[in-house]
This record gives structure tokens, C-alpha cells and sequence, in this order.
């Protein structure tokens, strides 16, 4: 059996869910390979991961930096000053800590930290999600060691003898349903197992289309919606505005936002993953990854707001195998509840999604990634 000695990681990266959830199984994975091993969290200031990463029972550092803006912003005129700022608190941190390896996620922070190591002349792999290489990823990883990727033909954006196919990592919990997880799941949602159960799932931080999406079909009566119960899962942002649309609705018609089960987050995505016979899902790397995992029939509706329209490009790797729908976000208003509803109606088609991306899923990740670390360090 392989002996994995202590070593010191830097893990880098954040900004959203789909990006401290990876970054946290892979650290997980390292302290099961070595209870010793010390690791350090670098993230942006403000951020998601701020909060999670400590949550979690780890050390984080902030840095002052942020992304570019794509409208006309002033706070676009102070990002070369918080870049700098950034690379000398790296520069600084690298310095102190001593790691063996500096590993990116992606998002903001892991752009100044992977630089200044690279420069260093410590080891670095980076771990790229999606099926279209971010830009800061495209930088640092001229002088990584590894680069992990979870889609094929990843070698248009990177050298291919240091790619490893290793897939995304995941949540444990996250695994194909079982009759258990179902029974539990329909209590804490506070479900009825005789009705069908549509989940609808923003991603961390909410999707307005989504919530537009469902605020419209509850307007409209909840065509299709007979013996349906819906878990809506509509992001911190927007939580007070759907709240208020909620009780405006009972008011004006008792029991229309019945069989309907909302809140800004969901704590157990395991449980909401059992009981969901359908998936309405933005298409994010980590979602992508976890909805193979849990074998889900999803109709993915990509977010436009992303860098290099890298969602649809996810969403696309899985419709091209039949592994899963695609609703495009500006015509999601208008078709995406009935297409959920016309789906939940076709139990052959939801058969068909469910075996299809069960053949996508890669529950290995983290661990294959926590190995390939030890790889790059070269001891």
C-alpha cells in the first residue's frame, strides 16, 4: 500500500459553489491520504468562500481581488491596483507558508497565487471544470505540473502530456438514490411520495431566469402542474422578492403556492436530488458533475452571464450523448415549465436521461486529484 507523506498545499480559488465545494473534497481527500497534511486556503475578499472554507474546519486568506466587469464599471479602474496588491500579498503568503504545492480551482484568487508560484518555482496543478477553459486557467497554466480536466478534447486549451481526465470533484453525499434516501428525503421536504416532484436549482448563488421561469408558471395556474410538487431552490439574492411574489399569490388565491416548497439554499442537495424524478439545472461544472453522479434527468438551461459561454459548452457535452435537455435562458420564461411538465409525463424519456448520464458520472475525482498532487510534487 502506497505511504503518502505530510506535505503543505495551497488551494486557491472560489467566488461561487462551484468552486469552494471542489476545492474543499479535494483537501479532504489529501488529509485522508495524510491526517498530517497542512493545508491553506487562499480566496478573494467577500466572497462565498470566506465563509464556507472556515465552516468547513479550515484556514482561509483573503485577497483584495476581483474580476473584470463586462458593462462599464468604476470598479474596473481599481483592478490593476488590486491585482497588484494581490500578487505581493501572495508573493508574501508563498513565502511564509512554504508549500509544497499551489493548487487552483479557478475563480479570482487562484490567478495572482498560481502566478507568483509559478514564478517561485513551486509545483502547481490546476483543476479546469468546464468543457471550455476559463482565461485564468489559460495563463497559469503555462508552468502547472498537472492539469486536471473533466471533459475530453481539453488538449485545444492545454499541453496534452500533463492533462489528466480526472473529472469534477464532488460532495460525497452526492451518490445514485436509494428507496432510504428517498423515504428520508420525502420527510424533510415535507412531500407526498404518491405525487411526481420537479427540483429547480440555480446554483449557489440563484438564477433570476430560473425564478422568472416559475413565478410565471404559478401566475398562469401551474399548467401541467396536477399531482406535481415542486422544490424550488431560488438563491439568497432574490429570497425577500420571492417571498413577498409568494404571499401576494396565497392572498389573491388560497393554495396556489401549495405542492410548492421554496428556499434561498438547500442543505441537503442529496435528498433533493432523491426525490427529484426531474432536474431543472443551470449548467455549472460542479452541477453538471453532481447530476451525473446522483443519475438525474435534467434540462439544463445555461446561464448567458459566464466567460466564454462556458455552460452551454457543458450542457452540450451531455445533449450530444442524449444525457440530458437544453433550454436556452432567453426562451426559459416562455417553455421551460411546460417542457419540465411535458418530461415528468414520459417516464420512457426520463428512463433513457437517467442510464445515459449515470455513464457520465466520475465519483473518483477528488481522490484522483489528491493523488496526481503527490505526482506533480514529484516525491
Amino acid at each position: 500500500m502506497t505511504q503518502y507523506r505530510k506535505i503543505k498545499a495551497i488551494i486557491s480559488g472560489g467566488g461561487t459553489g462551484g468552486h469552494i465545494f471542489p476545492a474543499l473534497s479535494i483537501a479532504n481527500k489529501l488529509k485522508e491520504l495524510n491526517p498530517e497534511t497542512e493545508i491553506l486556503f487562499v480566496g478573494a475578499e467577500g466572497r462565498m468562500e470566506m465563509e464556507k472554507v472556515p465552516a468547513a474546519g479550515y484556514e482561509i486568506v483573503g485577497l483584495p481581488i476581483t474580476g473584470l466587469q463586462r458593462r462599464l464599471d468604476l470598479s474596473n479602474f481599481a483592478l490593476p491596483f488590486k491585482i497588484l496588491k494581490s500578487i505581493r500579498m501572495a508573493r508574501k503568503l508563498l513565502k511564509e507558508f512554504k508549500p509544497d504545492i499551489a493548487i487552483g480551482v479557478g475563480g479570482y484568487a487562484s490567478a495572482p497565487l498560481l502566478w507568483v508560484a509559478g514564478r517561485l518555482g513551486i509545483p502547481t496543478l490546476i483543476q479546469e471544470q468546464n468543457g471550455f477553459a476559463g482565461l485564468t486557467n489559460k495563463i497559469v497554466a503555462k508552468k502547472a505540473k498537472k492539469i486536471c480536466v473533466a471533459y475530453e478534447g481539453m488538449e485545444r486549451f492545454f499541453p496534452a502530456d500533463r492533462i489528466i481526465i480526472s473529472g469534477n470533484p464532488i460532495r460525497k453525499e452526492i451518490v445514485p438514490p436509494t428507496p432510504q434516501m428517498k423515504e428520508e428525503g420525502y420527510k424533510f421536504y415535507g412531500l407526498n411520495p404518491e405525487k411526481k416532484h420537479l427540483f429547480i436549482v440555480g446554483g449557489s448563488l440563484g438564477s433570476g431566469t430560473l425564478n422568472k421561469s416559475v413565478r410565471k408558471w404559478i401566475e398562469e395556474g401551474k399548467p401541467g402542474g396536477e399531482n406535481l410538487e415542486v422544490i424550488w431552490q431560488c438563491g439568497k439574492y432574490y429570497k425577500k422578492d420571492v417571498d413577498a411574489f409568494m404571499a401576494e399569490m396565497e392572498n389573491k388565491k388560497e393554495g396556489s403556492t401549495k405542492d410548492i416548497w421554496y428556499s434561498d439554499f438547500i442543505q441537503r442537495m442529496d435528498l433533493a436530488y432523491a426525490v427529484a424524478d426531474v432536474v431543472v439545472s443551470r449548467s455549472g461544472a460542479s452541477s453538471v458533475s453532481e447530476l451525473c453522479a446522483a443519475n438525474k434527468a435534467t434540462i439544463f438551461v445555461p446561464s448567458p452571464n459566464v466567460a466564454e459561454d462556458h455552460q452551454t459548452h457543458n450542457a452540450m457535452a451531455l445533449v450530444r450523448k442524449d444525457a440530458g435537455m437544453i433550454v436556452k435562458d432567453i426562451e426559459a420564461p416562455e417553455k421551460l415549465l411546460s417542457t419540465a411538465c411535458e418530461l415528468l409525463g414520459n417516464p420512457e424519456r426520463i428512463e433513457t436521461l437517467e442510464k445515459n448520464i449515470a455513464l457520465l458520472a466520475k465519483t473518483d475525482a477528488a481522490m484522483t486529484i489528491a493523488k496526481e498532487v503527490y505526482t506533480a510534487i514529484g516525491k
